[in-house]
Parts: structure tokens; sequence; C-alpha cells
């Protein structure tokens, strides 16, 4: 049982450590989730400088590698 235990949480781990998920952000950044990603800060940052539309923003953001999720 010990066993198992510890190879599901080994497998949780491995399935999630490629992943990034913004944890520390306020709740509406959230829902973003990068695989491979820039620093979101400063990809939001760059983005929001850059774009006007929310579409345009959120391409932007996917070009950092950042997906709403």
């Amino acid at each position: 049982m010990t066993r198992l235990l510890i190879l599901a949480a080994t497998a949780a781990a491995l399935m999630t450590s490629g992943c990034i998920t913004v944890i520390d952000a306020d709740s509406d950044d959230m829902a973003w989730h990068g695989n491979d990603a820039q620093p979101f800060d400063a990809s939001r940052e760059d983005c929001d400088r850059r774009t006007e539309s929310g579409s345009a923003f959120r391409a932007c953001m996917a070009e950092k590698g950042w997906t709403r999720g």
C-alpha cells in the first residue's frame, strides 16, 4: 500500500512538472497556464504595453507561451 502511494505521488509530480501555473497572481491571472513560458509578470506587462484589445493581448501572451485555461 505504501509503495502504491509513493508511486501515485511520484506520477502526479512528474505529470505536472512540465507545466507552469500562476499561483501567486490575483484572481484574474489565475486562469493563465504556460508550458516552457516566459516569466508571467514580464509577459503581462509587455503585452499590456504593446496591445489595445483583449484578443491582441491573448495572442501576445500566447507568443510568450501563456494560454487562458
